[in-house]
């Protein structure tokens, strides 16, 4: 088996790309900038073909589902320029689906700033539909032929250069779940978040807690009010600074119901 990088990347060289990311393993990074055009590097003898597309389309879902479509691994490892990879991430990434060949999918650790982490994996473990809205897309390696089987893309409404503001990770990771593919998590790190300007998150603001709103109905359907106070009232602390719980909740409800109305 071998590992396939699908990197996001924006107004990106190839040589800089390879280098600044760790790539040791075969790889697809689709370059959203202002050109169209193709590049490839073979970084070492049998393995570490690089192709290097460039688009002037916008969108992380778009550039996502770009590279999906050029994929040729046997498993898919979602990422993006900000990722620097660990050392032999490729033999670790291919042990776990050795160890466990039931999985479709596998969640691994990627450090992060203790700020901005939502998850710290330790055991092995199936992920649920329910619990999943934790994990980013960097963080997935996925068959491709379970990928491709499924039929799932990341959806063109949410994430960075789309109108709602993130989420396309949860919406893809819930609905390969409901689909009955195995997701598990694994107590491995293979690669760490270099932290930058964010191309999403601007504070906890109107926009904010409203595009919350409208992933919520799509990932949660009827729950999506319960599991929205949920939300609110575990991580008021963090979200509600510089607005009212109550405004919060308010914003919430709006994105809902807009959601539900579509």
């Amino acid at each position: 088996m071998k590992v396939e990088v699908l990197a996001s990347v924006m107004n990106a060289s190839l040589p800089e790309t390879v280098q600044h990311m760790n790539l040791q393993s075969d790889a697809v990074i689709i370059n959203q900038c202002d050109r169209l055009g193709q590049e490839e590097m073979q970084i070492s003898p049998g393995n570490g073909r690089i192709r290097f597309c460039s688009f002037p389309d916008r969108g992380i879902g778009r550039s996502r589902n770009e590279a999906i479509l050029r994929a040729e691994g046997d498993i898919c490892l979602f990422s993006d320029a900000d990722i620097v990879y660990e050392d032999g991430y490729e033999a670790a990434v291919l042990a776990e689906f050795e160890r466990n060949p039931r999985a479709d999918m596998i969640i691994f650790n990627i450090e992060v700033e203790e700020e901005r982490r939502t998850y710290h994996i330790t055991e092995r473990k199936p992920v649920r539909w329910y619990n999943c809205g934790r994990y980013g897309a960097v963080s997935f390696a996925v068959r491709r032929e379970s990928l491709l089987q499924s039929g799932i893309t990341f959806s063109l409404l949410f994430g960075g250069g789309a109108k709602y503001s993130n989420g396309e990770d949860s919406l893809f990771l819930t609905e390969f779940i409901k689909k009955g593919y195995r997701v598990y998590t694994a107590p491995v790190t293979i690669g760490r978040e270099e932290a930058g300007e964010s191309t999403w998150f601007h504070g906890y603001n109107e926009k904010f807690f409203h595009d919350r709103g409208v992933l919520y109905h799509y990932l949660y359907g009827w729950l999506e009010w319960p599991l929205a106070l949920r939300f609110l009232y575990a991580h008021k602390g963090t979200l509600c600074t510089e607005v009212s719980l109550q405004q919060a909740k308010q914003w919430m409800r709006e994105g809902i119901r807009e959601a539900g109305r579509r």
